[in-house]
């Protein structure tokens, strides 16, 4: 029986494979940036291993954010191997899994889009390349993160117009005092930016939300997919939440990049199927 895991900062999904069967489970994000291997393994233990039952999990292939990390991707592992001790586990980092479950075997740019972000090129079998990723404090261009950061700024720093600071103040009851507690001295600021990033999804048609929008996307593209020389032969694929959210502005920035549009997904799960199969 397989469990296979992709898991972002700010959501996980393990499908567990059993004799054509799948059966999907969601649990709270795991990075080991913010997550000792205590706190993972007491999450997974609520979270997750009571919804598997009794299951015998003969394989785990895990996708996981910061694991491009040796470190982060030991302590995982470790955390992982002490949960399941009869099986084989196995870890990458999330830009493997976005590549394999957007590309499979085919050659493509692969994108991250997501509370993070971060790109690669993939050969069909291999990551050829792959932009380091700075985190949210000094990259993750084109993120929610990112965007949410660009929400914030205009608000505190009074640049929405009347109507647009009226729908933030409707939308979240908060303060100046408030956001920078949580920026600032509270876990996983990361995870609390991407979440203003909903703000634009619920006023599109704006041209301040669009400028935020398309400017913040735009980032991605000149810092990141124009350094691979691959981005104008093969296709460039995206995936999470936010390249599904504002799929309409990749298709018009892939169109003025003259980049081919692969696939748009939300989630790389099903081409990681297919991948293990």
């Amino acid at each position: 029986m397989q469990l296979i895991a992709d898991a972002g900062s700010t959501k996980a999904e393990w499908c567990l494979l059993n004799n054509g069967k799948i059966k999907t489970i969601l649990t709270s994000g795991i990075s080991p940036y913010f997550l000792d291997g205590s706190q993972i393994e007491d999450l997974l233990s609520r979270e997750l291993l009571p919804r598997l039952g009794r299951v015998e999990v003969e394989e785990v292939f895990y996708y996981g954010t910061g694991c491009l990390n040796p470190d982060n991707r030991a302590l995982v592992l470790k955390s992982l191997r002490r949960l399941f001790k009869a099986a084989r586990v196995a870890v990458w980092h999330d830009v493997e899994g976005a590549a394999r479950g957007l590309c499979v075997h085919s050659k493509g740019v692969a994108s991250i889009l997501g509370t993070g972000s971060s790109s690669c090129f993939y050969d069909g079998k291999k990551i050829r390349k792959n932009n380091p990723g700075l985190g949210y404090v000094l990259g993750d261009e084109g993120s929610g993160a990112y965007l949410g950061r660009k929400v914030i700024q205009y608000y505190l720093y009074n640049t929405f117009d009347e109507d647009l600071r009226a729908r933030f103040d409707a939308a979240y009851v908060t303060n100046s005092a408030e956001i920078l507690e949580r920026v600032y001295k509270q876990p996983l600021p990361n995870r609390y930016l991407a979440g203003f990033a909903r703000f634009l999804a619920d006023n599109r048609g704006h041209y301040m939300v669009e400028n935020i929008i398309e400017d913040g996307l735009n980032d991605f593209f000149f810092t990141h997919l124009c350094k691979f020389r691959e981005a104008w032969k093969y296709p460039v694929n995206f995936v999470g939440s936010i390249a599904f959210g504002f799929k309409d502005v990749l298709k018009d920035l892939c169109s003025s990049y003259s980049f081919e549009l692969g696939k748009i997904l939300q989630k790389p799960m099903k081409g990681l199927i297919e991948y293990h199969s």
